[in-house]
């Protein structure tokens, strides 16, 4: 099986309000970021995305999440590891994972 593919993700300076908002206001997608609150996790082993999701449901909440800019979704080994990009997140919006999640 060949190693992930890099993909594209927004720079901090190009995230929108909107578009962040829109991938946090799915409950999976919360629930997912939530999670990665508390530290990076491999794609594959991700607890907090419902293992009865079809796997094309769980690559589609993992794309608005990237596309969006709140995750990284980057190659680790066959695997892809995922992270909260909450530092360029509180940079652009400062507040905003606390006011949509609650705090830590």
């Amino acid at each position: 099986m060949p190693a992930a593919t890099e993909l594209p993700h927004p720079e901090r300076a190009s995230l929108e309000i909107g578009a962040v908002l829109f991938a946090l206001s799915d409950p999976e997608r919360r629930e997912l970021v939530r999670e990665l609150r508390e530290g990076p996790q491999d794609a594959a082993n991700c607890m907090a995305i419902d293992p009865a999701l079809p796997k094309s449901t769980k690559s589609h909440l993992m794309k608005v999440l990237r596309e969006s800019g709140v995750i990284r979704n980057e190659p680790n080994g066959r695997n892809r590891r995922l992270t909260l990009r909450s530092d360029d997140l509180e940079s652009r919006f400062p507040g905003l994972l606390d006011a949509v999640l609650g705090p830590r």
